[in-house]
């Protein structure tokens, strides 16, 4: 019988190694989220004990193990136009004002989970280019980032199940946008994968391969951040925008003290934040 019990001094190591490795901060008593997440890999591998486990991950015996850890304590099931708003302002004031960039518009969508938000927002932009055919002239260049291989690896396939387009897929883009796999779940179509590249990226590492981005799409993720590293975050994300460049954080996110870098614009409804030049 495996078991499950997390120890005291576990938990405090395991958590001490989760925020080096990922930033994500764990925080007091959260014994039951480890067990969770965890559990399942103790078939995986042939492990006894989540101790024994962690302990494997830890000093760094099995890198496939550290992997599998990581995947699992970072991965997030998400929606697809979640919070609504920054898809709306996206299409109803962003766009618009980048309509006659005489380069490629280029979004960035970090922590991109099971990639909802970068096919999200590629639909934005197929949508207001269909209203606006003479608009964005040299395209659109969608780059998506997380640092769970698997999770990038379901990006890139692009197949969901009915539960995972129950979540905030309207039935016309359903239709419009995806096409039956062979297995009975749907699949992006052609025309939305092209959009998107998917990245493999830690937050905590350095931001120069990617390159400029006139938006960023960072979103219900520095709140697993301690204080610290999430200034670093915004920090590093400042230097990669493009003057006035955008940002949109989650709806329970703010700059705090990144002040120095950003403007907030409130709308209505939402907000999103503006590089300042």
């Amino acid at each position: 019988m495996k078991n499950r019990e997390v120890s005291e001094e576990s938990y405090l190591q395991f958590g001490r190694f989760l925020e080096q490795q990922c930033g994500i901060v764990l925080g007091e008593n959260k014994q039951y989220l480890v067990r969770s997440r965890l559990s399942s890999l103790l078939y995986t591998y042939n492990v006894d004990a989540l101790d024994t486990l962690i302990n494997k991950v830890v000093t760094g015996r099995d890198k496939n193990m550290l992997q599998s850890v990581i995947d699992a304590m970072t991965t997030n099931e998400t929606l697809w136009f979640r919070d609504t708003y920054p898809f709306e302002l996206l299409v109803n004031r962003i766009l618009p004002e980048f309509s006659t960039l005489s380069r490629p518009l280029k979004i960035w969508s970090a922590a991109c989970s099971s990639g909802q938000e970068p096919y999200s927002i590629a639909m934005s932009v197929l949508e207001f280019q269909r209203q606006n055919p003479s608009s964005l002239k040299r395209g659109v260049e969608i780059v998506a980032t997380d640092l769970s291989t698997s999770m990038l690896a379901r990006c890139e396939e692009g197949i969901y199940d009915e539960l995972s387009l129950a979540r905030g897929l309207s039935e016309e883009r359903r239709q419009r946008y995806f096409t039956r796999h062979e297995d009975g779940r749907m699949m992006v179509k052609p025309e939305l994968k092209r959009m998107v590249t998917f990245r493999s990226m830690n937050l905590l590492h350095s931001y120069a391969n990617l390159g400029k981005f006139d938006l960023v799409f960072c979103r219900n993720v520095l709140i697993y951040f301690a204080p610290a590293i999430k200034q670093k975050i915004l920090q590093q994300i400042a230097g990669l925008l493009q003057p006035n460049g955008i940002l949109f954080l989650g709806a329970s996110e703010s700059i705090s003290t990144a002040t120095a870098y950003f403007n907030m614009v409130k709308c209505s409804p939402g907000l999103y934040y503006q590089r300042k030049p």
